[in-house]
């Protein structure tokens, strides 16, 4: 049976999951465009889609992040209109399993350029991961885009920075996430850089030393922390590994070396890559 959403929306393959909700390549009946919709499930009862599309609609002039052109829900789910993008940078991994330092300080660029332009609309995403950085399709195919907002917030209150406090658990992947995350700290700008340095890495070396451990499924609560202590002194570790580039050895050093409520200097940042291109 054809699904049609919104009288207009023929539902195609699935191409991805996102924090609370499936992704499919749609097409528009009408106009014969090419969109993405993300649906969640009415019974799920979070709402969270409500929210990332109002961050989308937030978001709305920043380049390379997607436009919302529909929101809506039927009786069973939630609905989320958006541009379709091209392969992932998780795709691009998984096709090449390494990249050459010049590729890696490339995306770079792109990535924290698109950080500090969230970063200065007052939002933090807290999720930082491959699956989540999309290359364009026709003339964008070289320019990278930055989705799924399912963990984003605010980090300005009354006009001022949020207060540094515990969090109960971990946002976002524990592969990426940075190191306060793992003692439950609250997230702020430093941390989505972070976790961009732990992705980067991961694209120059193929692989990270605790990736293994962060992917499993662990219940027992006493083994969990363990996980999280394991994993804290791997990444502690990282700035020790001499198969690392010293570019990317100084990024994680400054990063981690950021307050909570400092603003990372990212053309500082940049420039250190840019030099390293020459």
């Amino acid at each position: 049976m054809t699904y049609i959403i919104n009288k207009k929306y023929k539902l195609l393959d699935k191409i991805g999951e996102g924090s609370f909700g499936s992704i499919y390549k749609a097409h528009n009946i009408r106009t014969e465009e090419y969109v993405a919709i993300k649906v969640e499930p009415i019974e799920n009862a979070t709402k969270l889609l409500k929210n990332e599309s109002t961050i989308y609609h937030y978001l709305n002039n920043v380049p390379r992040i997607p436009t919302v052109k529909w929101y809506g829900k039927d009786e069973y789910n939630y609905y989320m209109v958006i541009n379709l993008l091209g392969k992932s940078l998780k795709d691009f991994k998984n096709k090449h399993y390494i990249f050459p330092l010049k590729l890696v300080l490339q995306i770079g660029i792109q990535l924290i350029e698109l950080l500090q332009k969230i970063h200065e609309k007052g939002l933090i995403h807290r999720d930082i991961k491959p699956d989540n950085f999309l290359f364009g399709l026709n003339d964008e195919s070289k320019n990278l885009h930055i989705i799924d907002f399912g963990f984003c917030k605010s980090f300005i209150q009354d006009d001022k920075h949020m207060p540094l406090k515990k969090t109960h658990n971990l946002i976002g992947s524990h592969t990426y996430a940075s190191v306060n995350a793992h003692k439950f700290i609250e997230l702020s700008r430093r941390d989505d850089i972070e976790s961009l340095g732990h992705m980067l890495i991961y694209f120059y070396l193929g692989s990270l030393p605790w990736q293994d451990i962060s992917e499993l499924s662990v219940t027992n609560e006493n083994m969990h922390e363990n996980m999280h202590e394991t994993i804290i002194n791997l990444k502690t570790q990282l700035l020790f590994t001499t198969s690392i580039p010293i570019v990317l050895i100084n990024y994680m050093k400054y990063v981690r070396n950021l307050g909570f409520e400092e603003k990372p200097n990212y053309t500082l940042l940049i420039d250190n890559f840019k030099n390293n291109l020459l």
